[in-house]
């Protein structure tokens, strides 16, 4: 298991490459999101649902000034009603938690989905429903960055 939460992408690659098959890296994947700190109950309104999912999934954005770089850094909190979605949630949170919005905007998702090898493993709606999640992400990132 992780170490830390959100893991490191180097520890997901590492553990994903060490996983003998599929089904050892979707029970991996299941394991992570019961490490999915729960969200706010505030934050599950409508306004924070992600359209495009099979599942329920609430996501919202917060920034703040981290002042060791002195820039503005992104923290994602979001939930779904599907354990698998959960932990597809943790990996997004390792791609993106900590970053900068424009450095979240020019994220290639594609490529880590790629190499953890999620694009010939998931069904078209969950890949669907993942990228509707990086599709929320973006468009957060972008409203801060007309505001900053």
């Amino acid at each position: 298991m992780p170490t830390e939460f959100p893991p490191p992408i180097s520890e997901l690659l590492e553990t994903f490459e060490e996983l003998e098959d599929w089904e050892e890296r979707y029970e991996f994947i299941l394991d992570i999101g019961r490490d999915l700190p729960a969200m706010n109950l505030d934050l599950k309104v409508e306004e924070n649902k992600v359209h495009g999912c099979m599942s329920t999934v609430w996501l919202a954005l917060k920034s703040h000034l981290d002042s060791a770089s002195d820039s503005t850094k992104i923290a994602i909190s979001a939930d779904s009603d599907s354990m698998i979605v959960k932990g597809l949630i943790v990996l997004l949170l390792s791609l993106y938690n900590g970053k900068t919005p424009a450095a979240a905007i020019a994220e290639d998702p594609q490529a880590f989905f790629s190499s953890l090898g999620l694009n010939q493993h998931l069904s078209p709606n969950r890949r669907n429903g993942l990228f509707s999640m990086v599709g929320r992400i973006r468009e957060l990132c972008v409203k801060i960055e007309a505001t900053a």
